[in-house]
């Protein structure tokens, strides 16, 4: 028999849950089943196939369809795509000039499409792409799944959370989903308030998750709706006076709160005026008194300017000791602290006292910068904390650090991690695949959108057998939030640069076909009130006989609007070897669909290397305000930095990190059917796993 369909479930691990029925299946009701699945790319392991063979025909339907509708919508099948150019490729590339901006201007002023020739019929696709497995999980891993999204060291997406609070909402014992320990802050206020508003938890039950003020800052912004990143501005609910008592309550408990609320001044003077601690001031005293101060701008000394004032009095032993009280804050100090000293070999044995206490994923972080410090580049770059992904460009002006002191970072960041790991359970027999070197350690998914495969931001995936890649964008216009978006105008771009980052070439509504590269666009598509597709194919062999090498794809929104405030939109890559063979969407050939729902104006979901046939996973939005319309003529500049950037990132790899742990607690082998753990891309534990490497691999 089946249970309730989990789309969560297929959809992080491709499984589902089925017991075995009491009937017997007709052969050909299962055969058309999986002829469907076949042409979406997935396909069942033997394993389901029995089972579904029990089940009777009532029960399979009751299973089948569900799923069907779900992989549909994975991999965009749900959708109909209907470009300018039915006909495309063939029929933009061989179309004048004249006549395509004839239609251009036709759609500008009509909205309605141009009048084409008759559809012509397109041949089969002959190519097999490797196919996605299904297979029979159980109740137990999908709840330990969202025990490691909750249990998380490392920020999650939005995603994540929403998969979170939909298992919190629809399990029979919520309370089971709960880890132990909730390391992440961002976590414990997001969930405690999940609880909270379902009734699932007693206030009294979550008081011992809040030790600082900005976890009762992040839980008051969890229960109004707002970001928990803290990143931008919340607008308070009007809570209760119950949940006021709640709130202050919690403050109250809470040690140093002055100071931390000082760091977030703004917003607790927000709450403040929300929570009137001065009506409970004989009963929360502490909390009433630091409202007063943060309020009146009153001294507060802090733990940053004590180590400042050492610093600036060249008190380097005050530093020491206070930095050794917080061993994350001397981590993320340890730079600017080696360029400040004199004496850097103190530095580090102060350091080393207590990199035992730094969290995995800062080790990892501080290991990859000082492995690189030592060599000068010309450009820093930065990542302001929030839900949507930006960045920041500036010239490097720090000075370099001797390659001896770097070395010997490196050195205390491998021994801690190699202690740490050799007190976990031992992995035996370990196989770890060389290609995840290719596969950067997810570090934060903090602003990854949703995709087919989610991975670590500057990892790149090998690109399948196939001549040309097309990109595709899906979008539409409608009401979100009760309120209308109008006309939707949003352009797909490709751009093309040579090995050294000089501009070739791009395609776009402004240019649609490039026949010297064998690349085209399908057309631009300004309203889309029934939703709108736009197709850009790549020919990668004459990217590479034109001197050229990357191609960034870009999406623009040439109206006024963020992606955030659209009903849908959404974009990817396929690959092909006949561009005219098959329907232009071809889901069995989609590697990749991103969800673009960022608050931004433009997305950069990835670049290709032409030459090593890689891409590389970027997942951003630009980092500027756009007060003329965005297009990709206007923004090259900013693209070539960005791909330049990503495909010269220096982070922590995959491989890397399940090497320390294979040396850790285990004996490397060289070949995976020798192994009792397996680290691989596609079978054991892959990059896609992001759930399973926060929980079990950055302890």
């Amino acid at each position: 028999m089946i249970r309730d369909f989990n789309p969560i479930y297929v959809r992080r691990k491709q499984k589902v849950m089925v017991e075995e029925g009491q009937g017997e299946l007709p052969k050909v009701m299962l055969a058309t089943f999986l002829k469907n699945l076949d042409e979406l790319g997935y396909i069942f392991s033997m394993k389901l196939i029995e089972k579904c063979q029990t089940l009777s025909e009532a029960q399979f339907l009751a299973f089948c369809m569900p799923l069907l509708s779900s992989l549909k919508k994975i991999v965009g099948d749900d959708k109909e795509y209907n470009p300018m150019y039915p006909n495309f490729p063939d029929q933009v590339m061989t179309m004048e000039e004249s006549h395509l901006f004839w239609n251009a201007m036709f759609h500008y002023y009509t909205l309605e499409f141009p009048s084409t020739t008759d559809i012509v019929e397109r041949e089969m696709l002959e190519e097999e792409n490797e196919k996605k497995m299904i297979d029979v999980g159980n109740e137990q891993e999908f709840e330990q799944m969202i025990q490691n999204l909750i249990a998380s060291k490392t920020p999650i997406s939005l995603q994540d959370r929403e998969d979170i609070a939909l298992s919190l909402a629809s399990h029979p014992d919520s309370q089971k989903l709960l880890p132990v320990q909730i390391p992440l802050k961002e976590n414990i206020g997001f969930v405690i308030a999940q609880l909270l508003q379902l009734k699932k938890i007693e206030g009294e039950q979550v008081a011992s998750y809040f030790r600082t003020a900005t976890d009762v800052l992040r839980l008051a912004v969890a229960l109004s709706e707002g970001d928990i990143s803290l990143a931008a501005s919340t607008k308070f609910k009007k809570f209760s006076r119950h949940e006021r008592r709640f709130l202050l309550a919690l403050l109250e408990q809470c040690t140093n709160i002055e100071e931390d609320m000082l760091r977030y001044r703004k917003p607790w003077i927000r709450l403040g005026e929300i929570l009137h601690p001065s009506e409970y001031q004989m009963r929360f005293p502490k909390v009433a008194e630091a409202f007063h101060k943060i309020r009146n701008q009153l001294p507060i000394w802090t733990f940053s300017s004590q180590i400042e004032q050492a610093l600036a009095t060249k008190n380097i032993k005050k530093v020491y000791s206070l930095l050794s009280e917080r061993p994350g804050e001397f981590a993320r100090r340890l730079d600017h602290v080696l360029r400040t000293v004199e004496d850097k070999m103190e530095t580090l044995d102060s350091f080393a006292k207590v990199a035992d206490q730094v969290p995995t994923p800062l080790l990892l972080t501080l290991q990859s910068h000082f492995a690189n410090r030592s060599i000068s580049t010309e450009e820093r770059v930065f990542f302001p904390k929030g839900n949507t992904v930006k960045y920041v460009v500036i010239d490097n002006e720090l000075p370099l650090l001797k390659s001896s002191i770097c070395d010997a970072i490196v050195s205390l960041c491998n021994k801690t991690l190699l202690d740490r790991f050799a007190s976990l359970p031992d992995l035996g027999k370990v196989y770890i695949n060389p290609e995840l070197q290719n596969y950067m350690v997810p570090l934060s998914s903090r602003s990854a959108s949703q995709s087919l495969r989610t991975v670590g931001r500057g990892s790149r995936l090998s690109i399948p057998d196939g001549d040309t890649i097309r990109f595709f964008l899906w979008w539409k216009e409608g009401y979100i939030n009760g309120e209308y978006t109008g006309d939707v105008d949003i352009d797909l771009s490709a751009s093309i640069y040579s090995e050294d980052w000089q501009y070739k070439e791009h395609l776009s509504f402004t240019n649609l076909k490039l026949p010297t590269y064998e690349s085209v666009h399908s057309g631009d598509i300004v309203s889309a009130p029934n939703g709108a597709s736009e197709f850009i194919d790549i020919h990668l062999p004459s990217v590479l006989r034109n001197d050229s090498r990357y191609i960034i794809l870009s999406i623009y929104c040439f109206s006024e609007h963020i992606f955030s405030s659209l009903p849908e939109c959404y974009a990817g890559w396929m690959v092909r070897q006949r561009a005219s063979a098959g329907k232009i969407y071809e889901p069995s050939t989609v590697q990749d669909k991103v969800d673009l729902a960022s608050n931004a104006r433009i997305a950069v979901p990835l670049v290709i290397d032409a030459k090593e046939r890689k891409v590389f996973w970027v997942d951003m939005g630009l980092n500027r305000e756009l007060n003329d319309r965005a297009t990709i003529e206007r923004n090259k500049r900013s693209i070539a930095q960005l791909g330049k950037w990503i495909t010269t990132l220096q982070r922590p790899n995959l491989y890397d990190l399940f090497r320390l742990h294979a040396k850790a607690r285990g004996n490397q082998v060289d070949q995976p059917e020798e192994a009792d753990t397996l680290f691989d891309i596609h079978k054991g534990i892959t990059p896609f796993d992001t759930d399973t490497i926060a929980a079990y691999f950055l302890k």
